[in-house]
């Protein structure tokens, strides 16, 4: 019978309708440049979203109750364990598994995508477009790829998929595809990419790192095979990410990491080796202690996102993005990037470059001056900003350096989410809007390849 914790899950306090979700370091202040402190204006989201209250209390919760999962008779250790599987089993109902799929845990969506690497078939063909984070875009290398030209619309995302695995030889294939850019934040075609896959005899596995914050992923619904996310971007930063889905490949593969956990049964062999018998279940890619505090943590958010309701969180992301795309698009010397077009599917993810500006030297004024949290560089999705900025070379511009006639060499990035308040998007939109008609009030110089404001004095 399954140990009954003593603790239990915190209900979300928010009840406002048109409120955001509470988040840690909503209050926080910062110091800027020109004197005074202002609440730091978090939007950057998609590099990692500030955890949920919720989640935060519920870790707090279990913490001292916290034991050596799988390995221990004692009852913290039976209660942890209880824990952790139930963790996987509230993950695999709020991605929509099917019977038989496998939910393993990893560090993030990078482990989950090697580690599918690792476990494909001799001979498999990968298909992935340029326009993937390195995550999704780098783990194949050592299989045969096939890397395909950033399309310009979702319908010519499935026409240059459908071309290639026409042309493929015959064996095994696997498709790769982002379900929401962490540039654009363009959505893609999940489900259509899906079908053209399984007519020609691939898999599809879906990278939900931008998605899964912002919209419901549901294998069912998207036909994917495997999707892969992190907990640090669906507000449960705890080192813990998700890789779900069919299980034959994952069980036919030697386990990711060789080691105690992911091993049934381990015997001296007559030769003087020893022999092994590895799990079938997902222990068998999970070897060493595994991280209960981070999978609790993303069954947490998995449960306060659900509980939340997806169509209320997007009906109000909606309206921030309308706000936010809407100021930046009074300034004429914004430019805003984008593949597939002004009216695109998005989430809260937006990319653009200011004409005369280093976007650098934007990114550190927006922080130093006005106490927002922006990324600014190529987002690790080099090939993707290259195409869209028309870049080649490899050296921006130093800080400060206008780019001239010269195509951009970065961008700056805005992204937020569920905790965002709309304070935080009005005052970033108006302090583009100073910036871009004033100028930066104070002096910024590169250092170590960063940004940074001149000392005062």
């Amino acid at each position: 019978m399954p140990f009954t914790a003593p603790f239990a899950p915190v209900s979300d306090s928010c009840s406002e309708e048109s409120a955001p979700l509470p988040v840690l370091g909503r209050d926080v202040r910062v110091p800027l440049v020109t004197g005074g402190e202002v609440t730091y204006g978090a939007l950057d989201y998609a590099a990692s979203a500030p955890a949920l209250q919720r989640v935060w209390d519920d870790v707090a919760a279990y913490a001292p109750y916290s034991g050596s999962v799988h390995r221990g008779a004692g009852h913290l250790s039976q209660l942890s364990t209880d824990l952790f599987e139930q963790s996987r089993r509230t993950v695999a109902e709020f991605l929509g598994c099917r019977e038989g799929d496998q939910v393993v845990f990893t560090r993030a969506t990078t482990d989950s995508l090697n580690l599918l690497a690792a476990a494909l078939p001799s001979g498999t063909r990968v298909f992935v477009f340029e326009t993937e984070h390195h995550a999704s875009l780098l783990p194949w290398r050592a299989h045969e790829v096939t890397y395909l030209d950033a399309p310009r619309s979702p319908e010519q995302a499935v026409a240059t998929l459908e071309s290639a695995l026409h042309a493929a030889p015959a064996g095994p294939k696997l498709v790769c595809v982002t379900g929401a850019s962490n540039v654009t934040g363009e959505v893609w075609p999940v489900r259509e990419l899906a079908r053209a896959a399984h007519r020609h005899g691939a898999r599809l596995v879906l990278d939900a790192a931008q998605l899964a914050p912002h919209r419901p992923v549901r294998l069912t619904e998207l036909e994917a095979d495997w999707v892969a996310f992190s907990g640090h971007k669906l507000y449960a930063p705890f080192g813990a990410g998700v890789l779900a889905g069919r299980a034959d490949w994952l069980c036919a593969a030697e386990p990711y990491l060789a080691g105690g956990g992911a091993s049934r049964r381990v015997a001296r062999a007559a030769d003087g080796g020893v022999d092994v018998e590895w799990h079938t279940t997902a222990a068998r890619h999970e070897a060493g202690s595994p991280n209960v505090i981070g999978a609790y943590a993303v069954a947490s958010a998995c449960r306060a996102l659900a509980e939340a309701g997806f169509e209320r969180l997007v009906a109000r992301e909606e309206e921030l993005l309308a706000r936010l795309v809407g100021g930046l698009a009074e300034l004429p010397e914004v430019r805003v990037l984008s593949l597939f077009g002004a009216d695109a599917d998005r989430v809260g993810v937006v990319s653009f470059v200011v004409e005369g500006w280093n976007s650098s030297h934007l990114a550190a004024a927006l922080s130093a001056e006005y106490g927002i949290g922006v990324r600014d560089g190529l987002f690790c999705a080099h090939p993707l900003l290259r195409t869209l900025l028309g870049q080649r070379g490899d050296a921006p511009a130093e800080c400060g350096e206008s780019a001239g006639e010269a195509p951009a060499s970065n961008a700056v990035r805005v992204s937020f989410g569920a905790g965002t308040p709309d304070e935080h998007v009005d005052r970033f939109v108006a302090a583009v809007r100073e910036l871009v008609r004033d100028g930066a009030r104070w002096t910024y110089r590169t250092e170590g390849g960063r940004c940074v404001p001149e000392p005062a004095g």
